[in-house]
């Protein structure tokens, strides 16, 4: 370890010259520890020269990487603070590769817990999860300091077990006492106002918001004795048996029996469902679980089962194409109007891929609403795939889910209790690259192109999925630190019994949800997740002086607004049934046509309902489906390209256009409220302006109207990376005459860390 000795008076004496230090550690309840520190650092903002460089000290604790500075930058844009870092800080569990450089012999080292370093390097360069590069020069600090820092960086990023993750260290002081008791008043997740799915009382409520009479909450996995990564409770059919089930479970991988995900209001079910390992069994667990599924069914319909694995990319093929998008667009020049570039992004095939799971989610919607079927969505092991897919099908089928709490809860239901691998598939540990898969920032992706065809049905930002990718990142919130509940469960107790905690009556140590946004963001900045355009169910409007409930007629929306294409062939089904389906009692998949043979193509059922559905008014709180032709997916750019400087508007990007709504919503706001305001008033208390009364916020919206900009200005720190900034971020030419430049040429950069680790040049 790389402890060294820092004293409270020293402690005190940094907190108070940095104030945003001594706000974020006063935050966190002083559990910072400092581990090493470096004076006299550069920190390199410009792109081709050292001017506008900040100097000041990089300091390495538990939690995060810190610099501190008195500096400003030489264009301030950042107006969002997290609470949790400061505007120069990065996440240990953020950092993805520690490079090491020495100048003068030529050499640099990709730097691995408890490894050595046989130079004093004069550059550092951290390649973040996040798509962000931050460099230091130690061009004028002292070169052991400067070692010392570099190392316990890289050991630290690097944590040997999961209850090494700062997340531990944090909940255990922050919210317990010596007696066992919540500190300060806050119950991690107690205030939040959508279910966290870990009491059976929250399934039963889904049940009945969804209609699923047939249905029921078994409680057979409590306390994990069944399956370590199911959630305690399970939704199944009524007409299975806990005896039944208890039966049946040792055949399927895992011992994960079909989990029940939504319900559609004509009684489809949509069932996730591990593959069954033993084939003598299958045939006649099929027939038992399908009929089952169909007795829950008011019309006694057929069940249809897609197998994932067949029908979708891998993993390490989702890991490969993440992988190239992020070298095009952090490492290699940035020129988006070349056709190298374009068809760089092209070749990465993280947009095919994006859109495969969108066509075949259309195609499972296909099965619920058009056909009254109901589906099993199977999967190895129903951990990952089948997340994807099963959120992507109830966000386009329900609304509910397009609200900001139901996106949340849909969240927690389908990937957090469902026992999505977060701690591998972030690879927190740094463990096992080959578990590594970006499959929640692709089902992110997913909901951004929607929510880029259809701005209006959604209640949340672009800004508010990117705050959530980014959230993984910071090792605190139950949400994106374990592989399942019960893993919590069992490495929070064995921490507690380590350090001595008391649990009093808890099972586990509660971790903060990442949904208690209030740990990272004020009231003011969590009003960047509020979509001005949202037509919410129940929405009010002003007619005729009169405010009433917003009730959605076919009339309200045109379909010019989605576009119709002239033929949906290529959009959804690519001119045939391409979704391999297994029909009840039968294992026999369908099979395709030979397109050698067919001269006429014939319309199927699939895209006939698809061109029905675009040729009618689109409604925002019904069936969303999106257009899936080339034209119609584009790349995220405020995930991807926010931190490079090149691909920065200046007042340019949607943001312009999210500042102008967000001024209209409010001015909307404040007139409704003022309306309401005179109709319910008596003459003799008809409300008068007061001049002297403090104006009231209630308003949801970041932008305010009558704000101190002027309504037809947009104000100077605006650009396309809104609220974040490129300033600092990128070091992508060659470094001063280093042999960095050399090592910045190709993917090995994120490929292979153990080969660049043995490299010395």
């Amino acid at each position: 370890h790389f402890h060294s000795t820092f004293s409270q008076a020293s402690f005190m004496s940094l907190l108070s010259h940095q104030p945003m230090f001594c706000f974020i550690a006063i935050r966190l309840k002083i559990t910072l520890i400092v581990v090493n520190e470096v004076s006299f650092v550069r920190k390199c903002i410009g792109a081709d020269s050292s001017h506008g460089d900040l100097w000041g000290k990089l300091i390495c604790t538990n939690f995060k990487v810190s610099f501190i500075t008195h500096d400003a930058l030489p264009k301030q844009r950042f107006q969002v603070a997290n609470r949790l870092l400061g505007e120069h800080d990065v996440p240990l569990a953020c950092v993805e590769q520690v490079v090491t450089v020495n100048d003068a012999k030529g050499k640099q080292k990709v730097l691995c817990s408890n490894q050595k370093l046989k130079f004093n390097p004069t550059e550092l360069v951290l390649y973040c999860k996040d798509f962000r590069i931050i460099r230091f020069r130690f061009d004028e600090a002292g070169p052991q300091s400067a070692k010392k820092v570099c190392l316990a960086i890289a050991h630290y990023s690097q944590p040997a077990d999961p209850q090494l993750l700062f997340g531990f260290e944090y909940i255990g002081k922050q919210y317990y006492g010596s007696l066992g008791e919540r500190v300060n008043g806050v119950d991690p997740g107690g205030g939040l106002q959508m279910p966290l799915f870990d009491r059976p009382s929250e399934w039963d409520r889904e049940i009945k918001r969804t209609g699923a009479a047939e249905w029921r909450v078994c409680s057979i996995n409590e306390g994990y004795v069944v399956s370590p990564s199911l959630p305690e409770y399970v939704v199944v059919p009524v007409s299975l048996a806990d005896q039944d089930l208890k039966q049946y479970l040792c055949f399927f991988t895992a011992h994960r029996i079909p989990l029940w995900c939504w319900n559609h209001p004509n009684g489809s079910a949509l069932v996730r469902m591990a593959s069954i390992s033993d084939p003598l069994q299958q045939r006649k667990l099929d027939q038992r679980i399908c009929s089952a599924i169909t007795k829950s069914h008011p019309q006694r319909s057929d069940v249809l089962k897609s197998d994932l694995d067949k029908n979708l990319p891998n993993i390490q093929d989702i890991q490969a194409a993440f992988v190239k998008v992020r070298q095009i667009c952090v490492i290699e020049p940035f020129e988006e109007s070349e056709e190298k570039w374009l068809s760089s992004m092209e070749s990465s095939r993280w947009l095919e891929y994006v859109r495969a799971f969108l066509k075949h989610s259309a195609e499972v919607v296909y099965l619920l609403e058009g056909k009254h079927v109901s589906v099993i969505l199977q999967e190895e092991e129903d951990r990952d795939l089948s997340c994807v897919v099963s959120s992507l099908v109830q966000l386009m089928l329900d609304p509910h889910f397009r609200s900001l709490t139901g996106f949340q809860s849909l969240v927690q239901k389908e990937w957090v209790m469902a026992g999505h691998r977060f701690l591998h598939r972030c690879n927190h540990l740094k463990k096992n690259d080959k578990e590594e898969s970006p499959l929640f920032q692709l089902f992110l992706d997913c909901v951004w192109q929607i929510i880029n065809q259809y701005p209006a049905a959604f209640e949340f930002t672009e800004t508010y999925l990117t705050v959530l990718s980014d959230s993984m990142w910071i090792p605190v919130f139950s949400t994106f630190l374990f592989n399942c509940p019960q893993q919590r469960t069992e490495n929070s107790m064995d921490f507690a019994k380590s350090k001595c905690i008391p649990m009093g009556e808890e099972k586990a140590l509660r971790f903060p949800p990442v949904w208690d946004w209030s740990q990272q963001f004020t009231p003011k900045d969590q009003a960047l997740f509020n979509n001005p355009m949202y037509v919410g169910k129940g929405a009010t409007c002003v007619q005729n002086g009169t405010v009433k409930s917003f009730r959605r007629t076919k009339k309200n929306y045109s379909s010019t607004l989605r576009g119709m294409p002239s033929s949906l062939r290529n959009i959804l089904m690519d001119g045939h049934d391409s979704l391999t389906l297994t029909r009840r009692n039968s294992l026999v998949p369908r099979l395709k046509p030979d397109f050698s043979q067919i001269r006429e193509v014939v319309e199927s059922p699939t895209e006939r309902f698809f061109r029905d559905w675009v040729s009618r008014p689109a409604d925002l709180q019904g069936m969303l489906i999106p257009q899936l032709l080339p034209s119609h997916l584009a790349l995220w750019r405020l995930y991807f390209l926010r931190w490079v400087p090149e691909a920065s508007i200046p007042k340019g990007g949607p943001v312009t256009a999210y500042h102008k709504l967000s001024q209209l919503a409010d001015e909307v706001e404040k007139l409704q409220s003022q309306l309401r305001q005179y109709k319910g008033a008596t003459p003799a208390s008809t409300p008068t302006s007061n001049p002297s009364a403090p104006p009231s916020d209630h308003s949801r919206m970041y932008f305010k109207a009558g704000s101190t900009h002027e309504p037809s200005s947009i104000p100077e720190y605006l650009s396309s990376s809104f609220p974040f900034s490129p300033v600092g971020n990128m070091c992508r030419r060659s470094i001063l005459g280093t042999p960095l430049s050399k090592f910045l040429n190709g993917a090995k950069t994120w490929l292979s860390t153990e080969t660049l680790a043995n490299e010395a040049l």
